[in-house]
């Protein structure tokens, strides 16, 4: 990207307002729901107790089906097949929750779980394989092994951002790694999380991968339950919540959080390859990337240089009126809209863009 140094000048912070972040706003979608779910899986759509559907996932790893090299590649061969069978449905999913063009769609999202996919093929076997560390002089005499074992039955909790993508990610690691798998998509990209409660049914093992909809009852109700691992990526917020649950059984999790990501322009920086660069890093999914440009530091001179390409730019891309453009995504939720809506009226004076509808849940690119 553009040249960037910790020099000490004056900065004046430029503010893209379509800022976005992997908050996953849990909100109920059925209030009568207490402590079952919906379970959408074979033989058909059905009401359960959570604890049933662990106790079936974790029925599944104690029986050592998941361990053989042949069983983690044939599931992770069908989702490679789940991918390429549907992605026109996967493509229409994230055009109705985000309004993602079928470009953006495969580039961000089913173009790069494929690759992964390709190289955690290439590379299973060699994971799986036991290490021989160096030995010390305690163990001269020693055989020694590293062995890769399997956690057992994994909880992965989505994202609605991303919601393919940052769902699927870690299920294809945990499949490769042995494990069973709870999937919880986010509840607020709902296309996306039919989709998959649809799909994987289909493609993976029943006994040992489900999928598990609803909002803040189900997983409240989800997290009092033991599990092997928690991978869950979303806001600091609810990463707290998720990590306090985890404790309670001292289980294991990897939490990726968003943050913010400020971005320093001094006057060296060649503004045209810079402004463009920031700018797709921004635009990307309106925004709602946790690690997107969140603000610019710089001098008054830089920020000019910088508006005025910026116009140049998205015009280039979006045309006089954005909201016409079939590239850029909108805000996913009225809540989001709402939130954004109050830091641009509420947080300085609008330099660039600022066009909203909020039945549209469209808002241009904007910079404060």
């Amino acid at each position: 990207m553009s040249k960037v140094e910790p020099l000490p000048l004056p900065g004046v912070p430029v503010t893209l307002a379509v800022a976005a972040h992997t908050v996953v706003d849990i909100e109920p979608t059925d209030k009568d729901i207490d402590n079952t779910y919906k379970l959408i899986g074979p033989p058909s759509t059905e009401m359960v107790k959570y604890a049933e559907v662990i106790d079936r996932a974790r029925n599944a790893f104690n029986s050592g089906k998941t361990k053989p090299y042949a069983f983690r590649k044939k599931q992770l061969e069908q989702m490679m097949k789940m991918y390429e069978d549907n992605g026109p449905e996967i493509v229409a999913a994230l055009s109705a929750d985000l309004h993602k063009s079928k470009m953006e769609s495969y580039i961000m999202e089913i173009d790069l779980l494929k690759n992964d996919l390709r190289n955690t093929l290439i590379n299973l076997k060699d994971w799986m394989s036991p290490e021989s560390p160096s030995k010390s002089f305690a163990n001269l005499f020693d055989g020694l092994k590293i062995l890769k074992e399997p956690y057992g039955v994994v909880l992965v909790l989505g994202a609605w951002n991303y919601p393919v993508q940052l769902t699927l990610l870690p299920v294809a690691g945990a499949i490769a790694a042995g494990n069973c798998v709870v999937i919880k998509p986010s509840e607020v990209a709902p296309a996306s999380a039919k989709l998959m409660a649809d799909l994987i049914p289909k493609y993976l093992d029943s006994e040992c991968y489900h999928v598990v909809l609803g909002g803040v009852a189900e997983a409240t109700e989800l997290l009092k339950h033991k599990f092997d691992y928690i991978f869950y990526t979303g806001s600091t917020t609810v990463g707290k919540i998720v990590r306090a649950a985890a404790n309670e059984h001292l289980t294991p999790v990897t939490l990726e959080l968003g943050g913010k990501s400020p971005v320093y322009i001094d006057g060296t920086a060649n503004m045209k390859i810079a402004a463009k660069r920031i700018l797709w890093g921004k635009c990307v999914n309106a925004g709602q990337t946790c690690i997107a440009p969140d603000y610019i530091l710089c001098s008054q001179q830089v920020q000019k240089q910088f508006l005025k390409e910026a116009e140049s730019i998205l015009k280039e891309w979006y045309g006089d009126r954005p909201q016409d453009s079939p590239d850029f995504c909108r805000i996913v939720s009225d809540r989001h809209f709402k939130r954004l809506s109050d830091i641009m009226d509420n947080s300085g004076k609008i330099a660039l863009g600022g066009e909203r509808n909020a039945s549209d849940r469209f808002i241009a690119p904007t910079i404060l």
